[in-house]
């Protein structure tokens, strides 16, 4: 019976917490580094020794403090309660320790609300054994001893996670358990004592850096929309079959700004509109030459106007890279204008990065035209 209610406490709570954690948005709470307090229960069992294991585990309790640098690799420290029952021959034997982990931790699918990760570490333990056939084993000792688990943390909310790990611990010695001798290795070879933890507990995300960017593209798996792939691939394909240049100048000359009395009539900000570029390139797509051609006709035809050629991209990746980014393609846009005649002593160069996006960055399409360059008039 105490068997059942283990068995079925674990997967009550791994059905509550997987069916919670597919409502919570993939948007609003993976950091790029991050820390959290932890803390929870433990049940506990010998898996190497000499001893007669008794029921089916103890009861434990663990706090734990972790640190992410990024969203897929972690340090955590770990204290925690332990106490085994085991009995040699038909004497019951009891140990009390108190163990201490530095684990390392990564993460193997962090953008998903349940993301499951691998440990391996160190840590140290004080014990006491209690009642043991052996008189000079009934006493309190210190070791160390190595770690490996696997876990998942399940995501409850914005700060919250659901923490689930499965623990398998090796000391370097064969009396752990209360008695000499023990049926296999463990992780450290001889005669060594091993056990294994299954903790459950609570994550709570106290300090969080910048939002991550690694799930702006991924959404996990789900049924593929092929004929809506076809559509953005032919949309925005960098060699496009076929350009309606007279069109594309039709909606140029629409937006282009007018000339009145001689002077420039444009705005202080001049969106060239088709002047775009694909994710993380800064090379011309071949439906931006005509759009080009026609801003090169407009400066060479007005001298008096300077501009600033300012570049963008959208809000993948770190600032640094997207101001590097935008500036390459601003220069691209000059270098254009300068093989056409215009004066290079006209024309500045900015990288504004991913600032003040026309377009939101949550679609695909709203990258795309984020991904485009502006003109600032400095003086007519």
């Amino acid at each position: 019976m105490k068997r059942f209610m283990y068995t079925f406490f674990t997967f009550y709570l791994i059905f509550v917490a997987s069916s919670y954690a597919q409502t919570i948005s993939r948007y609003d709470w993976l950091a790029q580094n991050s820390w959290a307090f932890g803390f929870g229960g433990i049940i506990d069992r010998y898996v190497s020794t000499n001893t007669t294991v008794t029921g089916y585990g103890n009861l434990g309790g663990y706090l734990s403090i972790q640190r992410n640098f990024s969203e897929h690799v972690g340090v955590r420290l770990n204290g925690s309660f332990l106490q085994f029952d085991g009995k040699v021959g038909a004497v019951k034997v009891t140990n009390t320790t108190l163990a201490g982990n530095f684990d390392l931790l990564y993460y193997l699918a962090p953008v998903e609300p349940v993301s499951p990760y691998l440990g391996v570490g160190v840590g140290g333990v004080a014990y006491t054994v209690k009642n043991s056939p052996t008189a000079n084993l009934n006493k309190s000792d210190t070791d160390y001893k190595l770690n490996l688990s696997f876990g998942a943390e399940w995501n409850l909310g914005k700060n919250w996670k659901l923490n689930t790990e499965l623990g398998y611990s090796t000391v370097p010695t064969s009396k752990f358990d209360g008695a000499y001798g023990t049926n296999s290795g463990g992780l450290l070879g001889g005669n060594t004592d091993t056990y294994m933890t299954m903790n459950v507990g609570l994550l709570y995300y106290f300090a969080k850096g910048e939002r991550s960017h690694l799930n702006d593209e991924y959404e996990g798996v789900s049924a593929v929309d092929y004929t809506k792939i076809e559509d953005i691939v032919k949309k925005y394909q960098s060699q496009p079959t076929e350009v309606d240049y007279n069109r594309i100048e039709d909606i140029v000359k629409k937006n282009t700004p007018t000339v009145v009395g001689g002077a420039a009539a444009a705005p202080s900000n001049w969106v060239l509109i088709g002047v775009n570029f694909d994710f993380n390139k800064a090379t011309l797509r071949p439906e931006s030459l005509p759009i080009l051609y026609n801003a090169a006709e407009i400066l060479l035809t007005h001298p008096e106007i300077n501009v600033e050629i300012q570049g963008y991209s959208d809000n993948i990746g770190s600032e640094k890279a997207n101001q590097k980014l935008s500036l390459s393609r601003a220069v691209t846009v000059k270098n254009f204008l300068v093989a056409k005649g215009v004066s290079a002593d006209r024309l500045t160069t900015a990288g504004m990065g991913s600032a003040n996006p026309i377009m939101s960055n949550k679609t695909a399409e709203g990258r795309a035209l984020n991904r485009r360059i502006e003109f600032k008039v400095l003086n007519k």
